[in-house]
Formats: C-alpha cells, sequence, structure tokens
C-alpha cells in the first residue's frame, strides 16, 4: 500500500509533531493515516502503509482507542479488525478536550482544591496559596465554559467560532447597556427617597416681647 505524496506529507508532518503534542511518532502517523483514509484499514494494511511492525502498530491502536480517536469495526465475513477515524472534526476536538482535561486538568484542580482548603502561617505560603487560587480561579472558570461548549452541536460551534470579535463587540454593548439601566434605576430610587421623605413643618414665627405699659398705675 504506498501513500500518494500529499497524504505521505500530512502523515509525516504527524509523525513530526507527535512528540510536541505528548504522543510518539508511531501514534502520530496511525492516527494521520486513519484520518485522511477514504475506508476504514486494518492493522496488516497500516503496517504495510506506514512500515511499521504489527507490534508498533497494536500498541498505536490501543493509545488511540484510549483517546477515544479511532473507531473499531468489522466487515461482514472478516475477522480482522478494522480501525476508522471519526468523520466530524468537531467530534474530534471535544473528544481531545475532554481527554485532555480528563488527564490533565482534572488531577490539577483537585491539587489546587485541597491546597486552598489549608491555613499555611508562614507568609511565603499565604503567598503561594493567593497565587494558587488565582490559577484555579481561571481553570475553573475555562473548564466551566469547555463544559458549555461540550454541549453545543457543530453547527452552533461553527457559528460561534464565526463570530470571532463579534463576541466583544457584543460583550461592550452588554456593558453599556447594564450600565445605563443600573443608572435609571439608581436615579428613580433616589427621586422615590425624596418623594417619599416627609416635609419639615415650619416653625412658628417669634411672638414680638410685650412692652412695658406706661399708663399701669
Amino acid at each position: 500500500m504506498n501513500l500518494a505524496p500529499l497524504t505521505q506529507r500530512f502523515v509525516l508532518h504527524f509523525g513530526e509533531m507527535g512528540s510536541r503534542w505528548g504522543i510518539n511518532r508511531t501514534v502520530g502517523q496511525i492516527y494521520a493515516l486513519l484520518y485522511v483514509s477514504p475506508r476504514a484499514l486494518n492493522a496488516d494494511e497500516i503496517g504495510e502503509a506506514l512500515a511499521f511492525s504489527r507490534s508498533n502498530v497494536s500498541m498505536g491502536l490501543k493509545e488511540l482507542q484510549s483517546w477515544s480517536l479511532v473507531r473499531l469495526q468489522h466487515l461482514p465475513n472478516d475477522r480482522r479488525e478494522y480501525f476508522q477515524a471519526p468523520e466530524d472534526v468537531w467530534a474530534i476536538f471535544r473528544t481531545l478536550a475532554e481527554e485532555r482535561r480528563k488527564r490533565e486538568i482534572d488531577p490539577t484542580l483537585s491539587m489546587l482544591r485541597d491546597a486552598l482548603m489549608e491555613h499555611p502561617s508562614h507568609a511565603d505560603d499565604i503567598h503561594a496559596q493567593a497565587r494558587m487560587k488565582q490559577m484555579h480561579d481561571l481553570i475553573e472558570l475555562m473548564t466551566g465554559w469547555l463544559a458549555d461548549v461540550q454541549k453545543m452541536d457543530s453547527a452552533t460551534l461553527v457559528s460561534l467560532m464565526k463570530m470571532g470579535a463579534k463576541v466583544q463587540k457584543l460583550l461592550e454593548m452588554k456593558g453599556k447597556v447594564t450600565s445605563t439601566v443600573k443608572a435609571g434605576l439608581t436615579g428613580r430610587a433616589a427621586s422615590a427617597t425624596v418623594a417619599a421623605k416627609p416635609f419639615d413643618a415650619p416653625e412658628p414665627a417669634a411672638q414680638p416681647a410685650s412692652l412695658p405699659d406706661d399708663n399701669r398705675s
């Protein structure tokens, strides 16, 4: 099974990038081949195309299955196992994001939560805990956002990504509207307070002092 020039270039690139993504060259090339293949491939076909041994192919496929990045298939009248990458690139994105969250982010969040429950007495630890809280809050915010994204269908995700800078403009508009509404409510509350305050009754005018009666005997 000879690879076409463009396919070979893509496969080799994924192998080179594999180490940067935390996977080895073999796994990267196997996944790249399955991703661009027009049909499911068995282990023998993968090994022949990439010049890998059967054991290397087997280990690479197990790694990809643990990441839920390949699907196992069986064909009629064929006892061999066939493998194929998901067709939907957004499904692949969601799978990668979820697997990385479970493997990399969740353990870090767990450690940070434990650290924030402690009551340090040393000045250095107090400073360190404050920094940890900043990291914890950021990661929690991002994972919450990612969880919301995971629930969206592919069409909604595409629309969201295409909005780009429009999202910032919407947020700025929302901020202006919120500020205007708050200012209006504050003004109304102040007016209502003034209207409800009772007026003080005017003090009676001072009576002039009585003059002595000179005609009094």
